[in-house]
């Protein structure tokens, strides 16, 4: 495994505030018991995961479905002050991201967002899935994408959260609740994952065979209650 790099210099400022931890007022997609812990990011599935960062002070979650594709949220491509997508070469892409060091650095150099995703108004869920085509490959292992998983099929949903941002965290004991559609019929998933800000755009997985696989992109959590609504991948125009 190639050894971890320590955080350049130009993204230092950018990735490190808050590492002592301060915590948010509210912490959505949560309930009063922790459910999440802490995931060894040198092993699958956790391997394939990335953490997504713009310039424009935006934080997500992202997993690599091909050595040059990483799949996320839509929403983790806005800035957030103005609600315009950001730049890709303006959004940095870290594996293996853990306490201010990580495996490789790429940066982005093309974006496919949902074709009827509207960044103004951020929506409609339904759409709010985007892939980051790299500048250069990872050498990370990609995952899957899997078909249209049932009610109650066993998931995990993980991700660097607002509250522990600077560690991956996951909930490694949930499920899908239901398959959903959105106002325009696009599909979604309804999950009782444990996740809050900062895992937007971070995979919904389900096992396949003896490994696991994309079922989803986190896109919103529950107000004041554990679990949320991810975006099915099942269908969607992912790969060329």
């Amino acid at each position: 495994m190639p050894r971890p790099h320590r955080l350049l210099p130009t993204l230092a400022a950018l990735l490190l505030p808050g590492l002592a931890g301060a915590q948010p007022a509210t912490r959505p997609g949560l309930a009063p018991t922790e459910a999440r812990q802490t995931v060894d990011i040198a092993t699958p599935p956790w391997s394939s995961l990335v953490r997504v960062q713009t310039e424009a002070g935006g934080r997500c979650t992202g997993v690599l479905i091909a050595p040059d594709r990483v799949l996320t949220a839509a929403h983790c491509l806005l800035a957030p002050a103005t609600g315009l997508v950001v730049l890709p070469s303006r959004t940095h892409v870290l594996s293996g991201y853990e306490r201010g060091e990580f495996r490789e650095h790429v940066r982005g150099a093309a974006f496919t967002l949902g074709p009827a995703y509207v960044p103004a108004a951020r929506g409609p869920i339904g759409a709010d899935w985007a892939v980051i085509r790299l500048a250069t490959p990872l050498r990370d292992p990609f995952l899957p994408l899997a078909p249209l998983p049932a009610a109650g099929t066993q998931a995990m949903l993980g991700g660097w959260q607002r509250d522990r941002a600077h560690v991956l965290l996951a909930d490694t004991a949930c499920r899908i609740e239901a398959p959903l559609r959105d106002a325009e019929g696009r599909l979604l998933l309804r999950h009782g994952c444990a996740a809050t800000k900062g895992s937007s755009g971070g995979p919904l997985l389900v096992r396949q065979g003896e490994g696991w696989a994309v079922a989803g992109v986190a896109s919103v959590a529950n107000l004041e209650a554990r679990g949320g609504v991810a975006v099915a991948v099942a269908g969607l125009p992912l790969l060329p």
